[in-house]
């Protein structure tokens, strides 16, 4: 199937849900998402800032850009001006720099704090003890340039369907508790940002509010050859 017959597909997949689609186009070039766009859809997901900062003035500039790989500091400043939600967010230090850079941009920018939910040394993210800390923190009791949507989590890469399940349950939870305990009156806290390719079903029916694919939309990983 095409890209736009993909992105039809997914579009009717996720019509009777409160699920958004993130078209994660990471390795794949402008044409591909173009040819998405074309078929009406505006959020897609990168890992790479570098990629994503070269991709942005190439395309339409009402697309909302997620950041959905790893973070790094000294990187903040070239996706601010633009990005719309950074949903790898995993320490203080990092919302502390997106503040800062969104003070320079004059602009609030949105972010989803990163949970650790799979069973994989490779993958991040924030244990609920440290999510905790960092909202009671008086550093980001100050900030005034950033939002925090909700939560994402990484599943463990496995055809364990109950496995799987229960990560979704435990990601759930975490947003719930959060939501309890420091936003309970806070309506842009709503986002649950779990689910890819192989397993996008079943987060939908866990609460996922965003689902990450890639592959089962552009195909495979157009990776770089040395």
């Amino acid at each position: 199937m095409s890209i736009t017959e993909n992105i039809i597909e997914f579009q009717d997949k996720l019509k009777d849900t409160d699920c958004q689609l993130i078209a994660v186009s990471k390795t794949h070039p402008v044409e591909a998402i173009q040819e998405a766009y074309a078929a009406g859809q505006r959020a897609f997901g990168e890992n790479k800032v570098q990629e994503m900062a070269a991709k942005y003035p190439e395309l339409p500039q009402d697309i909302e850009w997620h950041l959905i790989g790893h973070l790094q500091t000294n990187k903040v400043k070239y996706i601010a001006p633009f990005v719309h939600l950074i949903q790898s967010v995993d320490s203080l230090k990092l919302l502390q720099e997106i503040d800062k850079q969104g003070q320079k941009n004059n602009r609030v920018i949105n972010c989803l704090l990163q949970f650790y939910i799979a069973e994989e040394d490779s993958k991040t993210g924030l244990s609920l003890a440290e999510a905790h800390e960092l909202l009671r923190s008086e550093a980001f009791q100050n900030m005034q340039h950033v939002r925090i949507s909700g939560v994402m989590g990484i599943a463990t890469y496995t055809s364990d369907t109950a496995h799987l399940q229960r990560e979704f349950k435990q990601l759930r939870s975490y947003f719930e508790d959060l939501r309890n305990e420091f936003f309970s009156i806070a309506p842009f806290f709503k986002e649950i940002s779990m689910g890819m390719s192989s397993d996008y079903q079943l987060a939908v029916q866990e609460g996922s509010t965003m689902v990450r694919v890639g592959s089962a939309i552009f195909g495979n990983r157009n990776y770089p050859t040395t």
